[in-house]
This record gives structure tokens, C-alpha cells and sequence, in this order.
């Protein structure tokens, strides 16, 4: 007879077992989660608070900035604890909640990086309509079609997950509660799960995908026919950052839900979920924002700003 007992939490394994590792990992993440949250909140406070940044581009990277705080929050400080203290359980609610999250953001984020190619294609084939194509409704409306999708995704794979028996172990072979090592875990019958999983994401990589490579073809296109040699290199330049960042998201995403279990390998899985859980949210602030000038200007005006309250505030005290 099969053990049916209700699991009632997890055993997350983590990365590693070597005691010589831990001190290394947590430092690293540490800095990878505060590289995070300082380059993304900071970005989030830049645009609130000039007015020259209230536009279609940067209400997208806005978005976006939200949307990698919230996914790496999701699993990021978990792991550094389970590092820390050595105690990797969480709890069946708490894996339920981390994965609909993580989940949820990930998938916005696919939709919100298909939206920002939308719109750079908009600015760079048709500058002239650019205002009239990309309007605070259409902007409000990608963006809130990207959230909904996201939820709603997200709350068909944690109820189809979750509505599985764990009947022989409740050790999971990963780092935090994604859905393919909980599927690997589960002694019901998974078919279903699989090709929902696989379904909806190959919906979302292939969807998104499409839209990038096609908005990029026109850039491109309209780029070449561009006479300034300066302008050329600094709209290539823009373009290969944006399609690093797109593939590293997208090659995880694809490695890791468009296989079947039967192919995965935990070891590797892990590597490629460092990527896109931790190490991608930390680079988008650097590869969309941190190297546009607008944003450099932007920063200086905000600081300039504050300084000059302060003496001000300094000189009538």
C-alpha cells in the first residue's frame, strides 16, 4: 500500500550540499538581490519623479522594474535564509504562494518584453505617428493585459500542481517551488500538468518571441535605411543589449518548461533557474536603463534637485 499521507511542507535541497559553498552562494545572492532591488526600485523613483520620463518607453521599463522586483523577491531572500540557517523547509501554502508568484511575474514579464519591442518599433518605424500609435490607453491596456494573462496562468498552474497527491516524498529536488521538480515529485498521474505546462508556455516564449523577432525586423530594416553611420551604430548597439537580455530570459524559459520531466536534469535545471529567477531581473535595469542617457540625465536632475533642497533647507535653518 502506497503511503497517502497529506504532505504538509517541502524539503527544499538548494543548490548545493558543500559546506564550503554556503558562504560564497549567500554573499553572491546577497549582492545579486541588493543589485536588484536598488537598480529596479531606483528606476521605479527616477521615473515618478521626472516628468521628462513620462513616456510609452519608459512606463513599460517602469513596469518592468516592478515586475523583477516582485519574481526575484519571490524566491531570492527564501534561498539566502535556507543558506543562512541551514533550514530549508517551507511549508505547503508557502510553496503553493512562492509559485504562483514567481509564476504570475515571470509570464507578465515575457508579455511586457514583447510590448517594449512593440513600442521601440513604433518609435523607430514611424516616429511621426508614434503619439498617435502608442497612446496612454494602448500603453494602459498592454500593460494590464500583461498582469492579467500573468494571474490568470499562473492560478491554473498552481491549482492543477497543487491538486496532486505527494505521497513518497516530500523532498524537492530544487531551490525553490517550480513546477517541474514538483511535477517530478508527485505520484499521480502528471499527463495533464505536462501538456498544460507545455502548452501555455510555448503560448507565451512563442507568442512573445514572435512579436520581438517581428517588431526587431522592421527596426532593423528602417535602421538600415537610415544615412547617419552614428545613428546606425547607436540604434545596433541599443538593439543587441535588448536581444542579449531577450535570449537569456527566453533560452532559460524554453530549457526548462518546453521538454518533457522525462528529460530533465535537476542539476542543470537549477543553473538555468539561477539565471532567469536571479540573475536576469539584475541585469534589466543595467541593459534597458542604466546605459540610456536620458536615464543619466534624469538621475543628475533628481540628485541635482535634492542637493539643492537640502542647502536650501540647511541655509533657512
Amino acid at each position: 500500500m502506497e503511503n497517502l499521507s497529506e504532505v504538509t511542507e517541502f524539503l527544499l535541497v538548494g543548490l548545493t550540499d558543500a559546506l564550503e559553498m554556503q558562504v560564497p552562494l549567500f554573499t553572491i545572492f546577497a549582492l545579486i538581490y541588493l543589485t536588484t532591488l536598488v537598480g529596479n526600485l531606483g528606476m521605479i523613483v527616477l521615473i515618478l519623479l521626472d516628468s521628462r520620463l513620462h513616456t510609452p518607453m519608459y512606463f513599460f521599463l517602469g513596469n518592468l522594474s516592478l515586475v523583477d522586483c516582485v519574481y526575484a523577491s519571490s524566491v531570492t531572500p527564501k534561498v539566502m535564509a535556507g543558506i543562512l540557517t541551514g533550514d530549508k523547509i517551507i511549508s505547503y501554502d508557502a510553496c503553493a504562494t512562492q509559485m504562483f508568484f514567481f509564476a504570475a511575474f515571470a509570464t507578465v514579464e515575457s508579455f511586457l518584453l514583447a510590448s517594449m519591442a512593440f513600442d521601440r518599433q513604433a518609435a523607430v518605424c514611424k516616429p511621426l505617428h508614434y503619439t498617435t500609435t502608442v497612446t496612454r490607453a494602448m500603453c494602459a491596456l498592454l500593460a494590464t493585459s500583461s498582469y492579467v494573462c500573468g494571474l490568470l496562468q499562473s492560478s491554473v498552474h498552481v491549482a492543477l500542481t497543487f491538486h496532486l497527491s505527494f505521497c513518497h516524498s516530500n523532498v524537492v529536488n530544487h531551490f525553490f517551488c517550480d513546477i517541474p521538480p514538483l511535477l517530478a515529485l508527485s505520484c499521480s498521474d502528471i499527463y495533464t500538468n505536462e501538456i498544460v505546462l507545455f502548452t501555455l508556455a510555448a503560448f507565451n516564449t512563442l507568442f512573445a518571441l514572435l512579436v520581438i523577432l517581428g517588431s526587431y525586423l522592421f527596426i532593423f530594416t528602417a535602421i538600415l535605411r537610415m544615412r547617419s553611420s552614428e545613428g546606425r551604430q547607436k540604434a545596433f548597439s541599443t538593439c543587441a543589449s535588448h536581444l542579449t537580455t531577450v535570449s537569456i530570459f527566453y533560452g532559460a524559459i524554453i530549457f526548462m518548461y518546453l521538454q518533457p520531466s522525462s528529460s530533465h536534469s535537476m542539476g542543470t535545471d537549477k543553473m538555468a533557474s539561477v539565471f532567469y529567477a536571479m540573475v536576469i531581473p539584475m541585469l534589466n535595469p543595467l541593459v534597458y536603463s542604466l546605459r540610456n542617457k536620458e536615464v543619466k540625465s534624469a538621475f543628475k536632475r533628481v540628485v541635482g534637485k535634492a542637493v539643492f533642497s537640502r542647502n536650501i533647507t540647511l541655509l533657512l535653518s
